[in-house]
């Protein structure tokens, strides 16, 4: 013989009252709640109290008969109603600043309420046809399930945002009878007060809420089901559960018809909070650019600030006196430069200074520099997000921008500002030159990085750069295969090297002549040299428009990074392709076109490859 499954019983109910000694009353409280099997929330505060709770009927007696002991809580009263199973998940006895959240401390429901319109009363006045305006104080979430016939929403998403909802109503009302009503009532007790403190002369609140209207009269002059804020999600007029689901993502609640849409995926979305993939790109990416926009103005090395560059003894370097090794490792600096800041004591190891050209230095060893209090060059702080997911990102920089801290430039850094906008810091997977703007890929672990680098070396990565060039060119394409030094020269330059270079191979093909003596190109790197496009274009006499380090035949010493004001140099990384390191799909990006890579194309055999550039 099987027994009846046990009825649960739901009470809810507040009260307000002057309390005090909260820390005792809420030990008490979780420890019978607990003794007798009850789930659900209990909310103490200096202002009264307010409950949820379930179980069965005897414990929920015991429960309220301990509430009553508390003073002021004497005549504590609850709305009951029955389920099949237990609503909550846990039990939670919390003290709070507001038994409900409203941030207007000239309300005191425990000193004063607004007159209580009793749930009957409410019914023969509207049976009647009375004028009277039924002002619906709920969220908008929890209008959506049901609400009287004819109420005025305040379209509000917390309670807090009621104050200024009030602000909004029309003039007028202030001198017509308001009803003001909420799920149990609790709101109300602030609400109504509030609307009266606002100048509103005839305001009435309904007495225990929708549930206790329910309970009085049924569900006359309301329309749909009420919101609870439990696992039940809705109440039809005899306070039965409903079919109501809720969205874990937002929060809203959802009927038959909205769980029969495909958008519906439990636990995940619903019709209300559902975006396309592009949609939540698109948001990510207006996040991503609102907190760079924050960062970079003013910009990070705007303001003069003390840094501290560390310098790490490789074992080649081993016994090297320490004036040899810097100029071994930065050339383009002059050997006096070097030997004043070491007599100025801007090195140190350890701790303690080191003084002179001449210290020896060992393998493994670290010396910090410390550089002069100074404001960094301005840069250009128009740092674009173009993609983002779990492993990758895709960022357009901008030019002048270095990639990372060197020379003049630490914060003012494509590097140090993303890191200030993603945490953890993401890893650049390759690198662009300072004065070059265009499309680069970062990798969000370590992991993700090492197997996009092995991309690289297995020239599945696609990078395509569009570069406008002096003179033009007597070839429709062709390829420079020129080996590139590996060591800088001046100004931290590359050389063509024919002897002990680096391997590297970079195609060029025409795209367009210009007027101006100036042409141009596609450029595909097969290969990734420092400067390796810039190298290749002077070696093969058409040099990058705007370039201050090449020219013809030979490198300048002229300064590595421009002023962000002059002339950009015409070198733009444009397309970018790569294969998901998680999903193997091949991702292709492809960035706006520069104003100097913009054509008007002729009718000609070219104009549909100018058209597809300028489409791009």
């Amino acid at each position: 013989m099987t027994s009846e499954p046990a009825v649960i019983v739901n009470i809810s109910g507040y009260l307000f009252a002057n309390l005090d000694n909260l820390k005792h009353w809420r030990a008490r409280l979780l420890e019978e709640c607990q003794l007798h099997g009850l789930k659900g929330t209990i909310l103490l505060s200096t202002e009264g109290i307010n409950l949820f709770l379930a179980g069965l009927r005897g414990d929920i007696d015991h429960l309220l008969a301990e509430v009553r002991t508390i003073p002021g809580l004497e005549h504590f009263a609850a709305k009951f109603s029955e389920s099949d199973h237990q609503p909550f998940n846990r039990m939670l006895v919390r003290i709070k600043k507001e038994i409900i959240s409203f941030g207007v401390d000239a309300i005191n429901p425990a000193r004063y309420t607004s007159r209580h319109l009793a749930a009957a009363t409410l019914k023969q006045w509207l049976d009647e046809g009375r004028p009277v305006t039924l002002l619906d104080t709920r969220n908008d979430y929890e209008v959506k399930l049901g609400t009287f016939d004819n109420a005025l929403r305040v379209d509000i998403n917390h309670f807090r945002q009621f104050p200024d909802a009030v602000a909004r109503l029309p003039e007028e009302l202030k001198k017509q009878p308001i009803v003001t009503f909420c799920t149990g009532g609790i709101r109300c007790e602030k609400a109504a007060p509030y609307m009266e403190l606002a100048g509103f002369e005839n305001v009435f609140q309904l007495d225990g809420g929708i549930l206790k209207y329910f309970e009085e009269v049924g569900g006359a002059h309301y329309h749909g089901q009420c919101f609870v804020f439990d696992h039940r999600v809705g109440l039809d007029p005899g306070l039965r559960e409903t079919s109501a689901a809720l969205c874990f993502q937002c929060q809203a609640p959802l009927e038959a018809e909205d769980q029969q849409d495909p958008r519906y995926v439990e636990g995940v979305s619903c019709p209300f909070c559902y975006r396309s993939k592009e949609e939540k790109m698109e948001e990510l990416l207006a996040r991503r650019h609102a907190a760079i926009a924050k960062c970079v103005n003013p910009l990070p090395g705007g303001v003069p600030y003390e840094n501290v560059r560390p310098l790490f003894i490789k074992k080649d370097f081993d016994g090297w006196e320490l004036g040899e090794v810097l100029l071994r490792l930065f050339p383009h600096i002059a050997p006096d430069e070097w030997r004043q800041r070491l007599l100025d004591g801007r090195f140190s190891q350890q701790g303690g200074p080191v003084v002179g050209a001449r210290h020896i230095v060992r393998n493994g060893e670290r010396y910090d520099q410390r550089m002069t209090l100074a404001a960094e060059p301005d840069v250009s702080g128009d740092i674009r997000f173009v993609y983002e997911d779990n492993a990758l990102i895709v960022v357009r920089k901008p030019a002048p921008l270095p990639m990372h801290p060197s020379g003049r430039f630490h914060r003012n850094t494509l590097q140090h500002i993303i890191n200030s906008v993603i945490h953890p810091a993401p890893r650049p997977v390759h690198r662009l030159d300072a004065n070059t703007a265009g499309l680069v890929l970062f990798a969000r672990t370590r992991h993700v990085c090492a197997a996009m680098q092995r991309q690289f070396l297995r020239h599945t990565i696609e990078k395509t750069y569009l570069v406008r060039v002096q003179g033009w060119p007597d070839w429709q394409e062709t390829c420079c295969q020129v080996p590139i030094s590996s060591l800088p020269a001046a100004a931290g330059s590359r050389e063509v090297d024919e002897e002990n270079g680096q391997a590297c191979r970079t195609d060029f093909r025409v795209l367009h002549r210009f007027d101006d003596s100036t042409t141009l190109l596609e450029a595909t790197l097969h290969t990734g040299r420092t400067n390796q496009i810039r190298v290749h274009l002077c070696h093969l006499g058409h040099p990058v428009c705007g370039d201050a380090t090449y020219s013809t035949g030979r490198t300048s010493a002229a300064r590595q990074t421009l002023d962000v004001d002059m002339q950009p140099m015409q070198l733009h990384a444009w397309k970018l392709a790569c294969d998901h390191p998680e999903t193997s799909e091949r991702l292709v990006f492809v960035d706006h076109l520069p104003a100097w890579a913009v054509f008007t194309a002729p009718a000609s055999g070219t104009g549909e490859l100018g058209t597809d550039l300028n489409d791009g």
